[in-house]
């Protein structure tokens, strides 16, 4: 008798989120409308919050909250008064057009981009033998094992443009070591070095541009909406010595709140030469693969400098080489099965939700409440930068996902900077360096998708995480301020 497969269970914080983010909404719009604010932006606010709260709550899957949100988009400012013509409804055709302008922007084609350069590196292997390369070299003191995974974590975050998929690279390895030479799943040693792996992959995220899907959406609406393009180069030269110095920091930090059982791997040089070994020579859809990247990193670094050929545009280049015939690694049957669509709708639901908060001034008005709420209104650059930092910091740790963070607060961070009076107010610095406080996920595994796939690994408890988590955190938002008070100061960020 076969047997059907039961879909697991709703919990009840999920069943609560998604009733609650309903009843908000109802409530934000029986609200009377405020005079500074227009009808449509007055209803844009309620999906604002319905949003967080489904997104903070998980009270449905990603795809589904992006659809929820892209119907009441669609019917709510659909029949709200047109801002031309206020004497006319919106019309819903208009509406859902707003709501799906992010499927059409080049934040939201990188993204998609980015998902194909990852199913390229899964399937040629080219992630792991990196990061085998690495950890060959590296020999077997577990401090020289640690390092090399963090340096490792480094080097993918250039070629890969996904935390969890780099992660997912370096969790079967460092599993596949500590198992080999009968080394627990959970002991200390395991423990330090997937955390550390995930706390690092965090400041590689700020690093680099390309690393991380958020990055992408907030340069997209820097772009749309500041008129300014942030270049690769650029990013990195103002995040590096930041990201660096915080890895830095980890590392000592980890090893001091997670003490390793042991000093050396006996054996453990053996067995990643086995590792490597199993591996074989590299084949010709690695050879096509690694040269692809580097082209494709030579010229996301030299954009603006070299040549005027932008991000976006180079980084679709490189995929239809990944299918050309002849040239190509693989196919779209291959492609396609694996790449999580319902995260590129998300995206897209998410990219438009603040292109929409922007257009109908929902943003504007929700920074001018912020701005007043803080009383930031004659409040210095460092200042505003202290107090938006922490906030996005602190409104983090209900979130699973940078991603709807940046698509839902960078338009009012935006909203912000650029109406603010401060002398010496460089918008798309101030911009950038809030996207650095929005990649801050480290108190929790479940503040990002590499969290929770290392937790998955089942090598460390909640609280070992929140052991190096929480310090880092606070060490983190100190640095950040030094940072802004220095270095981001000097070269005209902020």
């Amino acid at each position: 008798m076969s047997q059907e497969k039961v879909a697991p269970s709703r919990t009840k914080v999920q069943n609560i989120g998604l009733i609650l983010g309903f009843l908000i909404l109802l409530g934000i719009l029986a609200i009377p409308t405020p005079e500074t604010l227009s009808t449509g932006g007055h209803r844009m606010i309620g999906v604002l919050v319905f949003a967080i709260v489904i997104w903070m709550t998980s009270a449905v899957s990603y795809p589904v909250s992006a659809t929820m949100i892209t119907a009441l988009t669609a019917l709510l400012l659909g029949f709200s008064p047109n801002p031309e013509a206020p004497a006319k409804l919106l019309g819903t055709g208009k509406a859902l057009t707003m709501a799906i302008s992010g499927y059409s922007s080049n934040a939201m084609i990188l993204v998609g981009a980015a998902m194909f350069i990852s199913v390229a590196m899964r399937k040629t292997g080219l992630d792991r033998r990196i990061a085998m390369a690495v950890l060959s070299k590296v020999g077997t003191k577990v401090n020289r094992i640690y390092f090399g995974v963090l340096v490792t974590g480094l080097i993918l975050s250039f070629f890969v443009p996904s935390a969890t998929a780099r992660l997912a690279c370096l969790a079967p390895i460092i599993i596949g070591i500590t198992e080999s030479l009968g080394i627990p799943r959970r002991s200390q040693l395991a423990a330090l070095l997937m955390v550390g792996a995930t706390q690092a992959d965090t400041f590689w995220n700020i690093m680099v541009q390309t690393a991380a899907a958020q990055n992408l959406v907030a340069v997209g609406f820097m772009n749309s909406q500041l008129g300014q393009a942030v270049s690769w180069i650029d990013w990195l030269t103002a995040a590096a010595p930041y990201s660096i110095l915080m890895v830095i920091i980890s590392y000592f930090l980890s090893k001091m709140l997670i003490k390793p059982e042991f000093d050396e791997l006996v054996g453990g040089d053996e067995q990643l030469a086995k590792m490597k070994a199993e591996m074989g020579p590299m084949s010709f859809d690695e050879k096509k693969l690694l040269a692809i990247s580097v082209a494709l990193l030579f010229f996301w670094s030299t954009g603006g400098k070299l040549h005027s050929i932008d991000t976006t545009t180079t980084t679709i280049v490189a995929i239809v080489l990944f299918f050309f015939p002849g040239i190509g690694i693989m196919d779209w049957k291959f492609a396609q099965s694996r790449i999580d669509w319902g995260s590129v709708v998300m995206f897209g639901a998410g990219i438009g939700l603040g292109s929409v908060l922007l257009k109908t001034k929902a943003a504007t008005w929700l920074a001018n409440v912020f701005v007043t709420a803080f009383s930031l209104e004659t409040a210095s650059v460092f200042l505003l930068i202290a107090i938006m930092s922490a906030f996005l910091i602190v409104v983090h740790l209900g979130f699973a996902s940078a991603t709807a963070l940046s698509s839902s607060m960078i338009p009012i961070v935006i909203s912000i900077v650029v109406g603010h009076t401060a002398d010496g107010m460089n918008p798309l610095g101030v911009t950038m360096l809030m996207q650095y406080s929005i990649c801050f996920g480290l108190v929790l595994p479940v503040n990002a998708p590499q969290g929770m796939l290392s937790y998955g690994t089942d090598t460390y408890d909640v609280k070992t995480f929140m052991k190096t988590g929480i310090p880092l955190t606070i060490i983190g938002y100190v640095l950040f301020l030094v940072f802004a008070a220095t270095y981001w100061h000097w070269i005209g960020l902020s």
